[in-house]
């Protein structure tokens, strides 16, 4: 996890979104709640573009290289605590 952002309030904004999360573990099924925060990134991620954009000539400027960011961003984070999960399995093969 060493490429994290190693700043308090990044880690104090997530926590907070994964808390807000958790309060719906047992009325919903996890899988929804993980949706409806994955739509939520993404509509947020969309208006950050659109809220840095001057006009709509440099929004569609700088749309695909918005996505690609947060399409990899995504993934990086995502691999990295996938693989902290497995590294708690004291058998790494089962």
């Amino acid at each position: 996890m060493s490429d994290m952002p190693q700043d308090k309030e990044f880690y104090e904004l997530a926590d907070a979104h994964i808390a807000l999360c958790n309060t719906h573990m047992g009325k919903v099924k996890p899988a929804k709640v993980s949706a409806s925060m994955l739509f939520a990134a993404a509509r947020f991620n969309a208006f950050v573009i659109y809220a840095s954009s001057e006009n709509k000539a440099q929004f569609l400027l700088e749309k695909e290289a918005a996505i690609s960011y947060f399409m990899q961003e995504y993934e990086k984070y995502l691999r990295e605590n996938v693989d902290e999960h497995l590294s708690r399995y004291e058998d790494p093969a089962g």
